[in-house]
């Protein structure tokens, strides 16, 4: 049986933190499912939901076995549709560990057949968000060392339009 996991977020942008936990995860399942969230509770994205699953699919073109699209609703229930097996967590602190725990609990008791599996980021990356990097950018800091070198000019230009962090 193919073993199918989903890593959700919502990558705006992609960080190397993020493509950090997609190589490590792509190397312990079949299919990789980088799922990119539209979440309502995230206020002014940098990204359209449409230009982070093209600047994802960009960074990971070079793993065969990861497919990137974007969904809406219960995360439970979009890896029910796609025969997904497990969830995929990246945990950066212990701060994160409390929320994600939550969310994992929730998801097993709406269907207990998928399983989460919490990733540990590299320590180089522990300290980085998507939220830190647009803040960074925006006040013209270095962001080179911080996402992939795929996706750094999208993210200048972006900040060069205008984009404001409300």
């Amino acid at each position: 049986m193919e073993k199918i996991a989903v890593y959700p977020g919502s990558f705006d942008p992609i960080t190397n933190g993020h493509l950090d936990i997609i190589i490590r995860a792509a190397n312990v399942c079949d299919k990789l499912i980088v799922a990119v969230l539209e979440n309502p509770d995230k206020k002014n994205p940098l990204f359209s939901i449409e230009e982070r699953v093209e600047l994802i699919k960009r960074v990971t073109m070079h793993l065969k076995n990861v497919e990137v699209e974007s969904f809406r609703g219960l995360l439970v229930n979009y890896a029910k549709r796609k025969n997904a097996q497990v969830i995929i967590k990246g945990l950066r602190a212990v701060t994160d560990f409390e929320y994600e725990l939550q969310m994992a609990m929730m998801n097993n008791k709406l269907d207990e057949n998928i399983e989460t599996i919490f990733m540990m980021t590299s320590n180089k990356y522990s300290f980085l968000s998507s939220s830190l990097v647009k803040q960074v950018a925006m006040y013209g800091g270095c962001i080179k060392e911080l996402v992939p070198d795929e996706v750094l000019q999208d993210i200048l230009q972006k900040i060069r339009e205008g984009y404001s962090s409300k």
